[in-house]
């Protein structure tokens, strides 16, 4: 009896040890798949080739993961929507981030994902949301951004009354500045220029000192540099997408200057992109905006407390430049680097008034 007991207990701890061993081995088998799924080694080998990548960027395990944000735990939810949840991480060095847990998302999605992350690997400026790593090993892969203690969208800020007011002239033209110098950034300043696709106040962050931040890469397109244009399925918001490309399925960077325009547009006017409230001549904003200038009334649409004596000619100037960006002709708008040029030179301009003022 005894005898039979130790031999059913024998065959009992190998049974269970070669059952978990196989769990294991289909766990790392599912974990390699998902890894290979979800772009890992495509990630892998632009790291490998990227010092720069591989400085600020790394492939991250589970359990940091899980660690970083107390599994998962409520209190660390700093959104959720939609997309999915995005929380609050610590990493081991005190570091905050972001971490972004989409939903289950079929194919497109993942690509969507890999091709955002592919893109901001790539991308380190002041005004752009930075990635610093991803976890593959899983079905909807997460993603791990820097953490920007921010105040909300630009979008919010636009459209809420109160928000709205807190919003001067001066804060207005920065924000501006800021979006035009990190697109300029993406056309002219990386490896192989990149066409963001997705520029619209819901994807700019405002940080605690008002400063922009760029984000939603999803949609972005790496540019060949012997391409300056190519065909594409045209993606976008109404409002904000060219029309040109809209028309053309031609993606150029000059598709990423109109989104901008109708970004300050907005940010001048507070008014939306696209109203079915408005007569129908009236729904676009771009038509508004460019006619408004065109015809000078550009003061009949304007955001009134933003309007003074002292502003209106630098206003008056944004607007000329805007009502360019929206020019129905890509080869008529400026380039990015051109607007940025002009804004941050508005902005230099600014200071030094703000200096003289604090001296006097």
């Amino acid at each position: 009896m005894s005898a039979i007991s130790i031999g059913l207990s024998t065959l009992f701890v190998v049974g269970s040890s070669v059952h978990c061993g196989l769990k294991r081995k289909r766990l790392l088998k599912l974990k390699e798949k998902f890894f290979q799924q979800n772009g890992g080694l495509l990630l892998q080998q632009k790291l490998s080739n990227d010092r720069t990548s591989m400085e600020t960027a790394k492939i991250f395990s589970a359990e940091e993961l899980e660690k970083a944000t107390n599994n998962y735990d409520e209190s660390r939810v700093l959104g959720q929507g939609s997309y999915g949840t995005v929380y609050r991480g610590v990493l081991p060095d005190n570091k905050l981030v972001t971490i972004k847990k989409s939903k289950l998302c079929d194919q497109s999605q993942i690509e969507q994902f890999i091709n955002e992350a592919i893109v901001l690997i790539q991308i380190n400026h002041r005004n752009m949301v930075k990635l610093l790593g991803c976890y593959l090993e899983i079905e909807v892969p997460l993603l791990v951004y820097e953490f920007i203690t921010n105040i909300g969208t630009l979008s919010t800020h636009i459209h809420d009354k109160v928000l709205s007011s807190s919003l001067s002239w001066r804060k207005r033209s920065e924000i501006a500045a800021d979006i035009a110098g990190a697109l300029a950034y993406l056309h002219f300043s990386t490896s192989m220029p990149i066409i963001h696709r997705g520029v619209k106040p819901a994807n700019i962050l405002l940080d605690d000192n008002y400063s922009a931040k760029v984000s939603g890469f999803g949609t972005s397109r790496l540019v060949p540099l012997d391409q300056t244009q190519f065909t594409t399925l045209v993606k976008g918001t109404l409002g904000y997408l060219d029309p040109e490309s809209f028309h053309s399925s031609q993606l150029t960077e000059k598709s990423d200057v109109y989104s901008f325009g109708v970004v300050v547009a907005e940010l001048l006017t507070g008014k939306k992109t696209l109203s079915f409230d408005r007569p129908e001549s009236e729904r676009s904003l771009a038509v508004i905006f460019s006619s408004a200038v065109k015809e000078d009334r550009l003061h009949q649409i304007l955001e009134d407390h933003i309007v003074s004596d002292s502003n209106i000619n630098e206003i008056n100037e944004v607007a000329k430049l805007v009502k360019q960006c929206l020019n129905l002709k890509g080869e008529d708008r400026p380039n990015m680097k051109e607007v940025a040029m002009e804004l941050e030179g508005l902005r230099k301009h600014q200071r030094r008034k703000f200096d003289l003022y604090k001296r006097c």
